[in-house]
């Protein structure tokens, strides 16, 4: 009988000890896993980035033009990112205005004028957003950011 209260008095231990080792890893796990309050993903990211125009920087429209940021729809369903907004380091801000993102598609946001279509879409400005040294970050409707995207040195 002793041998059998022995057995049963490991296996609680070793019990009670799993249990412990998982109640204490837990809260790590989740907290890593939600670091922006939200339990989804989205599926709009900004995929490439073209912040140097190729060639002169003229401030010409077709300079202004060359200058861009790739959102992209990685998931299957379509988006809507009207009220969807895209800022520099400095502050600039372009608000999408009813633009509806196909699943597996993208949209450039250029810096100059033209006529915004379901790919290309225009902030209409006159002078450069996108630094060599900047950081572009989309944001929801409702302000929670959805993506960022770093690029050159750190600091200045």
């Amino acid at each position: 009988m002793s041998a059998s209260r022995n057995t049963r008095r490991i296996v609680a231990a070793v019990a009670a000890s799993v249990a412990l080792v998982g109640a204490a890893a837990l809260p790590a796990a989740a907290d890593g896993h939600h670091r922006d309050g939200n339990s989804r993903r989205s599926s709009i990211v900004i995929g490439k980035v073209q912040y140097d125009s190729p060639g002169r920087d003229d401030r010409s429209n077709r300079s202004l033009n060359a200058e861009w940021v790739e959102v992209k729809n990685t998931g299957r369903k379509a988006v809507n990112l009207r009220g969807f907004t895209l800022t520099d380091k400095q502050g600039n801000r372009y608000r999408f205005e009813g633009l509806r993102l196909d699943g597996r598609s993208s949209v450039k946001v250029h810096t100059g004028k033209g006529r915004d279509s379901s790919h290309d879409v225009y902030q209409d400005r006159r002078n450069y957003v996108w630094d060599s040294r900047d950081t572009a970050t989309l944001r929801s409707d409702r302000g929670h950011v959805i993506d960022t995207r770093s690029w050159g040195k750190r600091g200045r």
